[in-house]
C-alpha cells in the first residue's frame, strides 16, 4: 500500500508497513473519565476514526482497541466531592463518552477494555520487569527505573539528564531517581477498599502508564502496528508506555502518531483550565454532523481554535455538499453512479490523511455536480454523486448514512427544527390546495426569513438551510 504517516518517534513521514499482510493493529489511548467530554476530546477520537476507516478501505483488515482509564486520583477526588461511589462516577462518564463518540459517527473499537478489568495482566508486566531489573518495589509501591533503560526518552528526542522529577513527587525519597514513575500506587488512607487490588507488594492501584502497556499487549500482542493518541500524551504517558513495554522484551508500538490540540481562548481546552465546551452541549446548537466535520476538515496534526464563528463556517461548508448529495439523490436516486473515489482523494488521504485536500477534492466533484444538475445532464449528475458519496462516506460524513437519521443524528435541535419545518410545509400545502395562495407565500417568506430556503419539486417540497 502507499500509506505514508508521520511518526512521532522517527520525527519523519513513514512508509507504513503492516507487521502481519493484510492486518492493521491500533491502540489509541482512550479517556479517563472523570467528567463528561469536551470537544477537545473528541477531536482524538474523530482523527483515529478517519484513520481506522481508510486502513479498512485500503483493504485492511483492522483490530482497533481503545481503552478506558476508570480508575485515578482525579475520578477518585470528584466521586468524593459529588458523594458518590468511584465507580458509579467513572461509569456515568463513561457512558456520556460513549454518547459522545456515538452522536459523532465514531466506529466502536473493536474493543474497549477498562484498566479495572486488567489488573491480573498488570501484575504480570510488573513482575517480568522486576525480575529483569528495571523495576522495584517499596512499601507497596512499584516503581519503574529510568537509569536502567538507556533507550528512556526515545520517543520523545530527550535526554535523561534534561528530565525534571516525575509529577508524583512526595514519594521521592523512596525512589531510587527523582524521575522514577510509578508503576503501582499502594492505597492510601480513607480511600475506599474498592479501589485497590491485591498484589504481591499488598493492596493498591495501577499507575496510569502502566494500564495501556498491559492492555495493548493482552489484545495485541508484544509488538503492533500503529499507537495513538492526543499530542499532549507524548510525554510522560506515550514514553513511559514504550520504556516499560520495550524494557519487558516487547517490541511495542511501531509507529505513533498523535493528532493537535483543539484550542479555546489560544489554550489547550482543559478541564483543569476551565476553558473546554462539552460534546452534549455543542450538540445542542449545531448538528453532529457538522462539528464532525468541522473537526476532521483540519489536517489531524494541525491546532484547531474553537470559536462559533469558524463552527458556523464549517457547518456552511458542509450544508453545500449536503444540499448537492440530497438533490442529485431526489434527481437519479440515492444509488445512482459508481462508488469510485477520486485519485487525488485517495492520494491525499494517503499523504499522512491530508484532509484539507481530500475535502477540496471533494467540493471541487460537488461543483462538477452542481453544474450537471443545472445542465440536466443525468449521467453526469449520477457520476458525480457516486463518486462524492463515497468520499463522503471514508470519512464518516455522508449525508445519507443511516447514522445520521438515528434519534440523536442530529441532536435534540436539530430534531426540533426538521419537525418545525415539516409542520410550516404542511400548513403550506394545506393552502395551496385549498387555492390560498397569499397564505402559502406568506408561509414560505417567514421560513426564507428564517434562512430555511424551499424548493418545490416533484416529489414534493424539500428545504434546506441557506446560510
Amino acid at each position: 500500500m502507499s500509506l505514508r504517516l508521520y511518526d512521532t518517534a522517527a520525527r519523519a513521514v513513514r512508509d507504513f508497513t503492516p507487521l502481519r499482510a493484510g492486518r492493521a493493529s491500533v491502540y489509541v489511548c482512550g479517556l479517563t473519565v472523570q467528567g463528561p467530554p469536551h470537544v477537545g476530546h473528541v477531536r482524538s477520537a474523530l482523527a483515529f476514526d478517519v484513520l481506522r476507516r481508510w486502513l479498512t478501505e485500503s483493504g485492511l483488515e483492522v483490530t482497533y482497541i481503545r481503552n478506558v482509564t476508570d480508575i485515578d486520583d482525579k475520578i477518585l477526588a470528584k466521586a468524593e466531592a459529588h458523594g458518590v461511589p468511584w465507580w458509579a462516577w467513572a461509569y456515568e462518564n463513561e457512558l456520556a463518552c460513549t454518547r459522545a463518540y456515538d452522536v459523532l459517527g465514531v466506529l466502536p473499537p473493536t474493543y474497549e477494555p477498562r484498566a479495572t478489568g486488567h489488573i491480573p495482566d498488570m501484575i504480570d508486566l510488573m513482575e517480568r520487569l522486576i525480575e529483569s531489573g528495571h523495576a522495584y518495589a517499596v512499601d507497596g509501591d512499584v516503581y519503574f527505573d529510568v537509569r536502567s533503560f538507556a533507550e528512556y526518552g526515545a520517543l520523545t528526542g530527550q535526554r535523561l539528564g534534561d528530565l525534571q522529577p516525575a509529577a508524583d513527587t512526595e514519594t521521592d525519597e523512596r525512589k531510587r531517581d527523582p524521575r522514577d514513575f510509578a508503576l503501582w500506587k499502594a492505597t492510601k488512607e480513607g480511600e475506599p477498599d474498592t479501589a485497590s487490588w491485591v498484589t504481591p507488594w499488598g493492596r493498591g492501584r495501577p499507575g496510569w502508564h502502566l494500564e495501556c502497556s498491559a492492555m495493548a499487549e493482552r489484545y495485541l500482542g508484544a509488538e503492533f502496528d500503529i499507537h495513538g493518541g492526543g499530542l499532549d500524551l507524548r510525554f510522560p504517558h506515550h514514553e513511559n508506555e514504550q520504556a516499560q513495554s520495550r524494557a519487558a522484551g516487547d517490541g511495542f508500538a511501531q509507529y505513533w502518531l498523535h493528532n493537535g490540540w483543539v484550542t479555546l481562548g489560544g489554550e489547550k481546552m482543559s478541564k483543569s483550565l476551565g476553558n473546554t465546551a462539552l460534546v452534549d452541549e455543542v450538540v445542542q446548537r449545531v448538528r453532529p454532523v457538522e462539528l464532525r466535520y468541522y473537526l476532521i476538515a483540519p489536517h489531524y496534526r494541525s491546532t484547531i481554535e474553537f470559536t462559533d464563528a469558524a463552527l458556523d463556517e464549517a457547518g456552511v461548508a458542509y450544508r453545500r455538499l449536503e444540499s448537492f448529495v440530497r438533490r442529485a439523490a431526489e434527481r437519479v436516486g440515492a444509488d445512482a453512479g459508481n462508488a469510485v473515489l477520486c485519485a487525488a482523494f485517495t492520494a491525499a488521504l494517503d499523504d499522512d490523511l491530508s484532509t484539507p485536500a481530500a475535502v477540496a477534492v471533494i467540493h471541487e466533484m460537488v461543483h462538477q455536480g452542481n453544474t450537471a444538475l443545472t445542465d440536466g445532464d443525468d449521467a453526469a449528475v449520477a457520476g458525480a454523486l457516486g463518486s462524492v458519496r463515497a468520499m463522503l462516506g471514508v470519512l464518516g460524513l455522508d449525508p445519507l448514512d443511516p447514522v445520521w437519521a438515528t434519534a440523536g443524528g442530529d441532536g435534540r435541535l436539530g430534531q426540533v427544527t426538521h419537525g418545525l419545518v415539516a409542520l410550516a410545509l404542511e400548513q403550506r400545502q394545506a393552502a395551496r390546495a385549498r387555492k390560498d395562495f397569499s397564505a402559502a407565500d406568506a408561509i414560505r417568506d417567514q421560513l426564507t426569513a428564517l434562512g430555511v430556503a424551499v424548493e418545490d419539486t416533484p416529489q414534493g417540497p424539500r428545504w434546506e438551510l441557506s446560510r
